[in-house]
């Protein structure tokens, strides 16, 4: 499953600048299931004047494996590179729905690889993340090689 958020002010379409957005809508998707997980929402001293305004949208979306933007400025792509979410600005096609869609497709074919680099990114990393986990267990089980 991949977490997507979208910056949208009535969570139909992406509307908004990522820096200036006052919310984002959340889903989590698989090949076969899209599931709304959340909502961030940020007041008005989040927003433009504010120099910290990016920090909290950062944190609302640390766990997200892509941002889908109207527009978003370098030091913030830069920002959510770096915690491993890709951002990704949209253009007429700014429908959620329809982006979900999309990605669903690309989950798809191939089990998501091969065919858009970002979904091939994500999963490879959160299956990286995944065989780590297995060697925990496996240690907390009391398991000896």
């Amino acid at each position: 499953m991949l977490k997507l958020a979208f910056a949208s002010d009535n969570r139909a379409r992406v509307n908004l600048h990522f820096g200036s957005a006052t919310a984002f809508v959340v889903y989590e998707i698989g090949p076969d299931k899209t599931a709304l997980s959340g909502f961030a929402e940020f007041p008005e001293e989040t927003m433009d004047g504010n120099e910290n305004k990016l920090a909290a949208r950062m944190e609302a979306l640390a766990d997200c494996d892509a941002v889908f933007v109207r527009a978003i400025g370098a030091s913030a792509i830069q920002q959510l590179l770096a915690k491993g979410v890709q951002p990704i600005r949209v253009g007429e096609t700014d429908d959620i729905a329809e982006l979900l869609r999309e990605v669903r497709a690309a989950l798809r074919e191939n089990g998501g690889k091969g065919r858009v680099p970002w979904i091939e990114r994500a999963l490879t990393t959160k299956a990286k993340a995944n065989d780590s986990d297995r060697f925990a267990r496996m240690e907390s089980e009391g398991w000896e090689g």
